[in-house]
């Protein structure tokens, strides 16, 4: 009988850990591009000429005009590509953004300055930060909840067209 009892309760334990990974699945319609207006503070998954899903955002702190530099908090505008996967993030997940470019490798050289890099589709701020939720407040990334991120994550695959509107 003490043997039921136990397994029981790791069956339950492990039943209840699947639920809570931030690891998602998803199996509808491919996302075919992103496609972000910084302005409206929004980001739309779409497949061909259909939205799948929309998310308000969080931009760089400096959010206005594309980012010229390294560390002048501006998010990118124009076409990219995702790039890369981060499942270790220090924002729960993330999603790379081809950011620089060869254009803006150069807009930047032409500057004396270092374009950056490092700009990411991440989750939201880690608990115990001064950085507001409701605000811009990143580095040039584009931010979203946490539970936002993990829908992300599993909905766009690399290679994903994106387009940063201004």
């Amino acid at each position: 009988m003490h043997i039921i009892k136990v397994i029981a309760v790791v069956a339950a334990a492990l039943s209840l850990s699947a639920c809570g990974s931030k690891f998602r699945t998803y199996n509808g319609p491919e996302v075919t591009r992103v496609y972000v207006d910084k302005s409206e503070r929004r980001m739309y998954l779409i497949h061909h000429d259909r939205v799948l899903k929309q998310y308000p955002i969080q931009l760089g702190f400096a959010p206005a005009g594309h980012k010229q530099f390294e560390g002048d908090g501006r998010t990118p505008e124009g076409h990219y590509l995702i790039d890369k996967r981060n499942p270790n993030s220090k924002f729960h997940l993330s999603v790379g953004i081809s950011y620089p470019n060869e254009n803006d490798i150069a807009r930047a050289l032409a500057m004396g300055r270092d374009p950056g890099g490092d700009i990411f589709i991440h989750g939201g701020p880690q608990r115990g930060s001064s950085a507001n939720a409701k605000s811009d407040w990143t580095w040039g990334c584009i931010a979203v909840s946490d539970r936002e991120m993990e829908h992300i994550y599993a909905m766009v695959r690399d290679n994903t067209p994106i387009y940063i509107a201004p």
